[in-house]
């Protein structure tokens, strides 16, 4: 019989930290995401995973229904010129996304006006304020918000009442106000 090999305590690194425990209980925001922009493995095929239209993510055809794990994955996804892959340090593998990766399922309107400050929620937890950095983009009537690295969410429909509630007239455009700056939602 072999011996078992020792358990091995992972050491901290300044670079990516170790996680700890309390990190799996962490609020998303709390997770610094990993840095899949610097990682350029080889490919290594296909996830035989989905992100539907509607943001729900699955694995070979069955629904993933944790919550913790659809976050796991999104913070590995990446938009490629010829797709959306899952990525880590050592494999690459596509996934298939109907139209984008994410939802934005939720906005706060802080203040009012120019000094108005909006925070959409997605449906994977990421929280990001409507600025320069997490645009948003109209086309052909359907709302996106940047989220990062290309990856974009699409605005949910209740959400998107919401923005027309608050919405005011600018220059002939209906649009909302987030940290000093104008985004349009359409003519008025």
């Amino acid at each position: 019989m072999q011996p078992r090999a020792a358990f091995r305590t992972p050491q901290k690194t300044a670079k990516y930290g170790v996680m700890t425990a309390a990190d799996f209980n962490a609020p998303p925001a709390a997770i610094p995401l990993p840095p899949v922009d610097r990682w350029n493995p080889q490919s290594c095929g296909d996830s035989a995973m989905r992100i539907a239209a509607d943001g729900t993510w699955f694995h070979e055809g069955e629904k993933i229904t944790r919550p913790e794990l659809v976050g796991l994955f999104a913070g590995l996804l990446r938009k490629d010129d010829d797709g959306y892959v899952l990525v880590t340090p050592v494999e690459k593998l596509s996934i298939a996304v109907e139209d984008v990766p994410f939802r934005a399922v939720t906005v706060d309107a802080v203040g009012n006006g120019e000094g108005q400050s909006l925070t959409f929620t997605t449906n994977v937890g990421d929280q990001l304020v409507l600025s320069a950095q997490h645009a948003l983009r109209v086309t052909d009537g359907v709302p996106y918000l940047h989220v990062r690295r290309g990856l974009e969410a699409k605005v949910a429909r209740n959400v998107w009442y919401q923005l027309a509630d608050i919405a005011v007239v600018r220059g002939g455009e209906m649009g909302v106000w987030s940290g000093g700056q104008f985004f349009a939602l359409g003519p008025a």
